[in-house]
């Protein structure tokens, strides 16, 4: 993995934290399939198991509608 530093700026009314901004890109990255469930937790700085818990507050399924992956995920848990 490779590391990318990145300054956002956000208004001050909006109250996201470090974690909170890792968590929702690694959902999002897992959601389109661009990284595995083992990558998206890294990137989260999460364990599969604590990163599974939180997918379900962005509204994100474990289970991918591509049946290679999903077959992936299952032969690599």
């Amino acid at each position: 993995m490779r590391t990318v530093q990145l300054n956002i700026e956000l208004p001050n009314m909006v109250t996201v934290t470090e974690f909170e901004l890792k968590t929702l890109l690694a959902s999002r990255l897992y959601e389109k399939e661009e990284l595995s469930l083992g990558q998206a937790a890294r990137v989260a700085g999460l364990s599969k198991r604590a990163f599974i818990e939180i997918l379900g507050n962005y509204h994100v399924s474990i289970f991918s509608e591509n049946k290679s992956v999903l077959r992936s995920d299952i032969a690599n848990a």
